[in-house]
């Protein structure tokens, strides 16, 4: 019985070898595992942040443009109706000097 019993704290101590060396291996690996999941994340976050400073930089480009045709369709405005404004009184005179003319 106690032969039994030896044999069975042998596979006892040998499952637990097992097992320590299975953790022990493990535990080798983890600081490489660590290491390339801390590259893998900063690599998502420089993508990320890069895409995201591109889109900002399309957009301003985008709102600078928009705002430069607003700009220059404004000072077109400004130019007709100051044009508009000087040719209305010669358009007025002419108008009542044709009408004056027919009466």
């Amino acid at each position: 019985m106690n032969e039994k019993r030896i044999e069975q704290v042998l596979e006892i101590e040998k499952q637990a070898q097992g097992i320590l060396d299975a953790a022990t291996q493990d535990a080798d690996q983890l600081p490489a595992k660590a290491e390339q999941e801390a590259r893998e994340i900063v690599e998502r976050a420089r993508s990320q942040a890069q895409d995201e400073a591109r889109q900002m930089v399309e957009k301003a480009q985008s709102e600078e443009e928009t705002a430069a045709i607003i700009s220059q369709a404004e000072q077109k405005n400004r130019e007709t109706e100051k044009l508009a404004t000087k040719n209305m009184d010669k358009a007025v005179a002419f108008v009542l000097a044709r009408v004056i003319g027919k009466g």
